[in-house]
């Protein structure tokens, strides 16, 4: 009896362990039909199609960055989208920002961290509009590899306390903490539309996880 007593203990304090450890469930941040908790340009850029949100243009070329945004900010969490990228002509490139912020001048840019997207690119991390370069990115032989180029791939954010990983189908292809204590680690999040081509990006299946803030 008493070993039993002991095991039932020990399996309590686990239960009891992860309820207080445990973080809010997965949300949806997009709803399938509209653009609801989304801020940018509806008319000429961003769309629903087919349960996706569709922005930019295989028939002209996109003549600006563009950024569709959350309507409110967040920290740490996880976050998890499906990402579908294509076109042919120009500069074909997205991707989504996070711990960002909209800029004034140029209105339509935002400044922050972004999880990038295409050729050259392919899940690194850039810091758009403040630092202007590369912080981190894959080895590019290897990062070929595992994505599905012209078609649908599993893209995820994980940001914590200042430490940023990125995964793709599965894959993790960075791991950076940020060391400048000055970088904002928290803000909206937006998907991107690069100008300078005939582009056209496609978001579906869009969930954050958010995660207790650092004590």
């Amino acid at each position: 009896m008493k070993a039993t007593h002991m095991i039932f203990a020990v399996f309590l304090f686990i239960l009891m362990s992860c309820g207080e450890s445990s973080v809010d469930a997965p949300l949806s941040l997009f709803d399938g039909k509209s653009l609801a908790g989304w801020q940018g340009d509806t008319v000429n850029t961003w769309r629903v199609e087919d349960g996706m949100i569709v922005g930019g243009s295989l028939d002209e070329t996109v003549p600006t960055n563009e950024f569709l945004v959350t309507d409110r900010s967040y920290e740490n969490y996880i976050l998890t989208l499906k990402i579908k990228l294509t076109g042919d002509e120009g500069f074909i490139n997205s991707g989504v920002q996070f711990h960002s912020k909209r800029l004034t001048n140029p209105a339509y840019e935002m400044e922050g961290y972004q999880a990038d997207w295409g050729k050259g690119y392919w899940a690194s991390l850039y810091d758009e509009s403040r630092r202007n370069l590369t912080l981190t990115a894959p080895d590019s032989a290897q990062v070929i590899t595992w994505i599905n180029v012209d078609d649908w791939n599993d893209y995820k954010v994980h940001a914590e306390n200042g430490r940023i990983q990125l995964y793709i189908n599965g894959h993790q292809t960075v791991d950076y903490t940020e060391e400048d204590k000055t970088i904002p680690q928290s803000g909206l999040i937006g998907l991107q539309i690069h100008g300078g081509g005939k582009a056209q990006v496609a978001f579906k299946d869009i969930f954050i996880e958010e995660l207790p803030q650092k004590e």
